[in-house]
């Protein structure tokens, strides 16, 4: 069973996953979140970038925005996977201890990232 996100950082990233035949939601989605929530939204990649095994867009935001935010993306994320981890400073740990995930979980591409 997948682990419900805990607000434990500063600061978050949320990895909206999608591909061809959902872009067009994930776009929406995070347009919506961006607007609704203020928050910080990343481009719409439509190509694997960084340790994401799948399209995504990033929303980033604070501790103060996880207890709204989150359960909002998890109500209306309409069975896209959404990764959420938390921004401690070292990008393996914050990838796999402090990753949570909405949906789906997807093995990610760890080489892909620094070695902190």
């Amino acid at each position: 069973m997948a682990r419900r996100p805990v607000n434990l950082h500063p600061a978050y990233h949320a990895h909206v996953y999608f591909d061809a035949a959902t872009v067009a939601q994930a776009r929406a989605l995070c347009e919506e979140a961006g607007r609704l929530f203020r928050v910080a939204v990343g481009r719409v990649h439509e190509k694997n970038v960084g340790p994401h095994p799948r399209w995504s867009c990033q929303i980033a935001f604070s501790a103060a925005q996880f207890d709204q935010l989150v359960p909002w993306l998890d109500a209306h994320r309409g069975g896209l996977d959404i990764l959420v981890h938390g921004l401690g400073g070292n990008a393996i740990q914050d990838h796999t201890e402090y990753a949570y995930w909405l949906g789906k979980d997807w093995p990610l591409d760890l080489d892909a990232l620094p070695r902190d």
